[in-house]
């Protein structure tokens, strides 16, 4: 770690991780509790103005919001405000209908105004935060979020940032687990215990005292605080290590290409011909959003003829795999090229035309524990109106993306009660879906290592090749980073492990037939 006055650098060799606080550091979501929070505590205290003197001032969000509310889990916050106010009223229940009768019920009130609001303004994202995210990823370093917020799923659903975050921590995790929230140190230990990391190697971006005092209290090796209203001198004093304004001022240290200098693939071809001389060529691809576009639902993402003639041909004269989060029947269906290699689940199940039956021995001990997790997940939440439980066979994943918002906490508790009495499994998220996957270290890079040995590729006479598009395919381009050639797909540069870079599905194909003459004769 270089620490420099207010500048600071994360290195691999110091850490293995970044926590990150999501309101105010990732999502620019204050506003908008701090409205539904002044929206809700001014309609209670109007009702009480006539009988406590107290109750006349409305809630001040500059004051109140930061003092009382700001990072402290739902219920903490509104006990925390009432007692500055003197005015004492009964806990209630969870399911306390939205109101002024309890401390839930003004919770319950808050969530429905904070709902309102997320479902017509959407969430906005600090794109500085991202980027600093996309570059601890490129690097391999771990990335959780913590959030005293139960709508922790639902913002970083409409935030589109699912899949950026190894693990997270939110206000469902403090019920379940029974743990305190800030300025407890709970939620940052039990985010590092996920993530397999120790706190001392662990570094925590925050931009509430109660998260740096958090922080600071759970000894973590680094504490960034992010001085959004100018209390740079509050989060110093409570434990941060150092004080940035925003998170462009957080470096990493890459070795890696910045995504500027990123050469094209197709424009520098020369290059790539050049390395593969006398060298046998072996191409591993993505599926969605490398051979097919994004699409909205999984089902309409179709090769194109155009494409699915490139990879045949292309597949007559090289090895050609697909390694995919999709289960790999659903992908060897979707493409249908009986010469193709497929790695489906990330890796976990994998077959091919050359004896390859590795349907993977790492997941066939997990078979029976999904099965178990499968049954209680249908008989917890199957009923639940636009759920789809989907079990693939190494993985089962929910999909809530036509389920009503105020289900989504209640669905996440279930699944990780479901996790926690089946350690063997860890809870990964996508876009509006939660996952069940085996717990081992097993990604798509370990699955190319995997098969690159299982072809008898891995050695100097082989250039492998791998095409992604998305976070998960950084661990297969950080896998050929030394022995082979990296390719992204993007329609913005962001810091990647990858050596070119294409910009569409479009620009896929024409690079996969530059290589269909450069393979040379038929593949057997």
């Amino acid at each position: 770690m270089k620490n420099n006055h207010d500048n600071v650098t994360i290195t691999k060799k110091d850490f293995d991780a970044v926590i990150f606080d999501l309101d105010g550091v990732v999502t620019k979501t204050m506003s908008t509790h701090a409205a539904a929070w002044k929206k809700a505590f001014d309609d209670f205290l109007a009702r009480h103005k006539d009988s406590n003197p107290a109750a006349e001032e409305p809630f001040n969000i500059e004051k109140d919001y930061m003092i009382y509310v700001d990072g402290k889990p739902r219920l903490e916050g509104i006990k925390s405000f009432l007692q500055s106010r003197n005015i004492n009223l009964p806990e209630g229940n969870p399911k306390d209908a939205p109101g002024f009768t309890s401390i839930h019920a003004i919770g319950n009130l808050k969530n429905g105004y904070f709902l309102e609001q997320i479902k017509k303004r959407g969430v906005e994202v600090y794109q500085s935060t991202l980027e600093f995210i996309r570059k601890l990823k490129a690097q391999g370093i771990k990335t959780g979020i913590i959030s005293s917020s139960k709508n922790c799923a639902l913002i970083l659903d409409s935030s589109g940032l699912a899949e950026m975050f190894d693990v997270r921590v939110d206000g469902v995790d403090l019920i379940k687990l029974k743990i305190p929230g800030k300025p407890a140190p709970d939620m940052f230990e039990e985010a590092a215990r996920q993530l397999g990391v120790e706190p001392s190697r662990t570094a925590v971006v925050e931009d509430a005292v109660s998260g740096v005092e958090a922080a600071k209290a759970g000894n973590f090796g680094l504490v960034i605080g992010i001085a959004r209203l100018d209390n740079k001198k509050d989060l110093l004093n409570y434990g941060a290590h150092v004080v940035v304004n925003d998170a462009s001022e957080i470096s990493v240290e890459e070795d890696t290409k910045t995504a500027p200098q990123l050469p094209s693939a197709i424009d520098n071809f020369a290059q790539i011909k050049k390395l593969a001389a006398a060298k046998r060529v072996a191409i591993f691809l993505d599926y969605d959003g490398t051979l097919t576009p994004i699409v909205d639902t999984p089902e309409k993402a179709i090769l194109s003829p155009e494409m699915r003639k490139t990879v045949i041909d292309l597949s007559q004269r090289c090895p050609v795999g697909i390694i995919s989060g999709r289960d790999m029947q659903n992908v060897k269906n979707l493409v249908d090229i009986d010469s193709l290699i497929y790695a489906g689940s990330h890796g976990f199940e994998i077959t091919g035309p050359s004896g390859i039956k590795e349907s993977s021995s790492k997941g066939m001990p997990f078979l029976p524990i999904l099965d178990e997790a499968e049954k209680e997940l249908c008989a917890a939440i199957g009923h639940i109106k636009g759920l789809l439980v989907e079990r693939k066979k190494f993985a089962i994943a929910v999909h809530y993306r036509l389920v009503d918002p105020a289900e989504v906490p209640d669905i996440e508790h279930t699944i990780d009660e479901v996790s926690k009495r089946h350690k063997e499994l860890r809870k990964a998220y996508g876009k509006k879906v939660f996952e069940l996957q085996p717990n081992i270290d097993w990604h798509k890079g370990k699955a190319l290592l995997f098969l690159l040995e299982a072809l008898g590729l891995d050695d100097d006479s082989v250039l492998p090749v791998y095409i992604g598009d998305d976070v998960t395919d950084e661990d297969a381009l950080r896998a050929l980073k030394d022995k082979g050639i990296g390719i992204v797909v993007w329609d913005k540069p962001f810091p990647t492990a990858a050596k070119y870079s294409l910009k569409n599905t479009d620009e896929v194909r024409k690079l996969l037939s530059m290589f269909i003459p450069l393979c040379g004769g038929a593949h057997e």
